[in-house]
């Protein structure tokens, strides 16, 4: 999820693009893995996390599909059009087929090609083309996250359709739904059940999420960033401090693990914006002081 420029960049897609495979490879020396691609990709801790989302999402949503089989009510997840995050409002079910909306990179797929041209160069600035280059030609190097796989399978299987929301670009729309076939996720169809980000428009989701809750009961959502839940998130100028209390406030702490489930990613997006000040804005503690520190 990241973008050219800074703020998209970091809701696009990034710190992650790849070479297609007739491009010329320039010679990298080794370097060590950043810490970030070292427990993204290779950690148990964030295969732990990600199986533990998932599985909390199936339980959830199989429990929601039995009480509204009983005609009980049921509660979507999609933020309903103008409420605000003080005071949440949820987008109608009715009797609309019952959906689960997911982000694609970083929440069902794992870009291990990318992460692993990315970090062998250090973790470089984002560079559009290269990421295009991904787009076009690296669905056969991804992965699936850790439990994306059984918990669709599962969730297919009771009867509720997974739609992918994503901000891949529509015009690689048949290598995004290759990509996610290749991790086992099964199929795609743009338009219905997955929606890309249009030439030119925001890579805001809301708009694509109200398109959808329009047509589905969306019962939960997945993704690894705050903006893969509502664009109130991601508003122009917020600080890290401002975020995190937004994600705090009663009426979304409440959503977390109910119907709202998050996927960890440390490699690229607003969660990993801030200076020393906006990140430590108290509790500052001096150290012991020395000649040297005085």
């Amino acid at each position: 999820m990241r973008a050219p420029a800074l703020a998209a960049a970091l809701l696009l897609l990034s710190g992650c693009a790849a070479v297609g495979p007739h491009a010329p490879q320039a010679a990298i020396a080794p370097a060590a893995v950043p810490k970030t691609y070292q427990w993204l990709q290779g950690s148990g801790e964030a295969a732990a996390l990600s199986r533990q989302s998932y599985g909390a999402l199936t339980r959830y949503v199989l429990a929601t599909v039995a009480e509204r089989a009983k005609g009980g009510p049921v509660e979507g997840a999609v933020l309903a059009d103008g409420a605000a995050l003080r005071s949440p409002a949820w987008a109608a079910c009715g009797a609309k087929p019952a959906a689960i909306v997911l982000d694609m990179d970083e929440t069902a797929i794992l870009n291990t090609g990318a992460n692993y041209d990315s970090a062998r160069r250090g973790d470089p600035a984002f560079d559009v083309p290269r990421w295009d280059a991904w787009e076009q030609d690296g669905a056969s190097f991804v992965d699936p996250v850790p439990g994306a796989v059984e918990a669709l399978a599962a969730l297919r299987a009771a009867g509720v359709t997974p739609i992918f929301i994503s901000n891949r670009q529509a015009r690689f729309s048949g290598q995004a739904t290759q990509a996610l076939a290749a991790a086992g996720l099964g199929d795609a169809s743009a338009g219905r059940t997955m929606f890309l980000r249009e030439a030119g428009t925001s890579s805001g989701k809301d708009m694509r999420r109200a398109t959808v809750a329009a047509q589905w009961c969306v019962l939960a959502m997945i993704g690894d960033q705050l903006g893969d839940f509502s664009d109130l998130f991601n508003a122009k100028g917020m600080d890290p401090d401002t975020r995190r209390k937004l994600a705090e406030l009663p009426g979304v702490a409440a959503r977390w693990g109910q119907g709202w489930f998050l996927i960890p990613n440390p490699v690229y997006g607003p969660g990993v914006v801030g200076t020393l000040e906006q990140v430590f804005p108290d509790h500052r503690w001096p150290g012991p002081q020395t000649k040297e520190t005085k």
